[in-house]
């Protein structure tokens, strides 16, 4: 099924309301050396029956509204190309109903890019299918080898090619902190993917999960994960690349799952349950930092005018990115004032003795 340039649009602009089916491992023709989807996911069977499935996405629907958002059922976890044709049609003719229903408006999936072929894509093409994730991960060939994915940078550019003649919209996932890769390979595989024009990709840190193979790297002192501050960084980096190519980025780390939370998956690594929020945290205390060497400042109080959506960005977890901005410029407070008008990728500094009678709170 061909979807229209302004059913993508509509995608963009409302943020799909996402009912998640995981598949951990299904239609996968190797394991590589960072998965354990098993940990990831929390989940241990293999495909859903036809019933599970239907009873998963009609529990969903019950239990949340569609607050004017488009819905979209989507199968991730494994490998959906991959797997056998019967399941493909299976899962894909189950989630369809929904679709003729009028209470799933698509339906999307995960698959590596060297499953991406006509023959394949004309398998599909009769179902609701509107948006598709490449598992790309990363675009140094390099990199793709020591991870034992069996594709090469290659793929993900004629992969991507094929969508966009059959006008899916297009997810990259990449991750960062795999062995062999480096902050300079990092970049050239943000610059290629942003060169590739996808809709959207999402990031992730490599972590060291339980019963992956790099769990053996890693306990023999083979593998190193990047530590937390230095892979907020650089995902820092990434996300701006992206931002300034008008690519969006809907995830940054791994969406937490029970075990992940408890830590009883994770061996290692940078996992942060609030990730993404460390990642804008990092660029609006820049944006702070920035704005007040460009000001003259006369006091040691300041006030900072922001939209009320990114006040927890501009204070970090536990106020630290205050903390700091006090300590750095010698500050007694800092006071922060929501206002609706301003950018949200913007703020808005003011010296206290410019506001005649106004006396900061903090």
């Amino acid at each position: 099924m061909m979807f229209s340039e302004s059913s993508k649009q509509n995608l963009k602009e409302l943020r799909p309301l996402i009912i998640p089916i995981f598949l951990p491992h299904a239609g996968c023709p190797h394991q590589c050396i960072f998965c354990n989807q098993h940990s990831i996911t929390g989940i241990k069977k293999r495909n859903p029956t036809t019933h599970n499935l239907r009873s998963q996405i009609a529990s969903f629907l019950k239990n949340n509204s569609r607050q004017r958002r488009p819905i979209q059922i989507a199968f991730y976890g494994g490998n959906f190309l991959g797997m056998h044709a019967d399941d493909i049609y299976s899962l894909l003719a189950e989630a369809a109903k929904f679709v003729e229903l009028g209470v799933v408006d698509g339906i999307r999936f995960s698959t590596r890019p060297d499953t991406i072929d006509r023959k394949r894509l004309e398998m599909i093409q009769d179902f609701p299918v509107c948006t598709v994730e490449l598992g790309a991960q990363s675009l140094d060939d390099q990199v793709l080898a020591i991870s034992c994915r069996g594709h090469k940078a290659v793929d993900t550019e004629k992969a991507v090619y094929l969508l966009k003649n059959h006008n899916y919209e297009i997810g990259i996932q990449i991750m960062i902190g795999l062995p062999g890769d480096d902050e300079k390979k990092l970049m050239n595989t943000a610059q290629r993917v942003a060169h590739l024009k996808p809709d959207f990709v999402r990031i992730y840190p490599t972590v060291v999960l339980a019963g992956s193979p790099l769990a053996k790297w890693y306990q023999t002192g083979k593998y190193v994960p990047a530590p937390l501050e230095e892979c907020v960084t650089l995902v820092k980096q990434l996300y701006l690349l992206f931002k300034k190519n008008g690519i969006r980025v809907i995830r940054m780390g791994l969406q937490a799952s029970e075990d992940l939370v408890e830590g009883s998956s994770i061996l290692a690594g940078p996992y942060h349950p609030a990730f993404g929020h460390l990642v804008h945290s990092a660029i609006f205390f820049d944006k702070t930092v920035s704005a007040l060497k460009s000001t003259e400042i006369n006091e040691s109080h300041i006030i900072i005018r922001i939209h009320p959506s990114n006040i927890s960005k501009l204070r970090g977890l536990k106020n630290e990115n205050i903390k700091k901005l006090r300590a750095r410029f010698h500050l007694k407070s800092i006071d922060i004032i929501p206002d609706s008008t301003v950018a949200e990728d913007r703020l808005i500094l003011i010296n206290d003795e410019k506001l005649v009678g106004y006396k900061p709170s903090s």
